[in-house]
């Protein structure tokens, strides 16, 4: 059996998109809206799972297909790179901001 062969991911994602990406995860995950608290999950587990839990992969099929795609293309960015978190793209003051408002201690 020859070994396995590396594939692409889905597509290649730039830095860039992925704080687009990250950006617009945010706004949704600090709104009072349904896509909220999937978002918020999705961003806090990336950020911190064994604190603040863990991202159900069926959260995506319950969210808009926008939303869903966002949290695809971090997915992609981060089977490319290694480790990455929000605040590469200044984003730590805001993670911090939906662990108060999502994880309250």
């Amino acid at each position: 059996m020859s070994p396995p062969q590396r594939r692409p991911a889905i597509r290649a994602v730039a830095f860039e998109e992925v704080g687009e990406a990250v950006a617009r995860l945010i706004v949704v995950a600090g709104s009072d809206t349904g896509q909220a608290a999937r978002a918020a999950d999705f961003l806090l587990a990336w950020w911190n799972g064994p604190d603040n839990g863990h991202f159900p992969i069926l959260h995506l099929c319950n969210c808009d297909a926008i939303i869903a795609e966002d949290m695809l293309i971090v997915m992609a960015y981060l089977a490319q790179e290694p480790t990455v978190y929000a605040d590469a793209w200044g984003y730590r003051d805001a993670m911090v901001a939906l662990v108060e408002q999502w994880r309250p201690a």
